[in-house]
């Protein structure tokens, strides 16, 4: 996964969940994060498909348990969109 992608997650996630970007690490969850409920997470596929020009399928975000597992597959669907 490129760095890159991690700090475009982590900095829309930041904005979603009202949190300093320096609180977010690839572990943060919805366990650790207050702010990160049901309906932020959808948000945040929403804000991830508008920002990369994707569209996630429901089995890639059911792959989203932490941040490092979001830029995970963001990082997958802008490799295969290469491809």
């Amino acid at each position: 996964m490129s760095p890159g992608v991690f700090e475009q997650v982590r900095s829309i996630a930041a904005d979603l969940f009202a949190v300093p970007n320096h609180r977010l690490t690839a572990e943060s969850s919805p366990e650790t994060l207050e702010a990160w409920d049901s309906t932020q997470h959808l948000i945040l596929v929403l804000a991830l498909e508008e920002r990369f020009g994707f569209q996630l399928y429901p089995e890639e975000i059911e792959q989203m348990h932490n941040l490092g597992d979001v830029a995970r597959v963001v990082d997958a669907k802008l490799h295969a969109a290469k491809s």
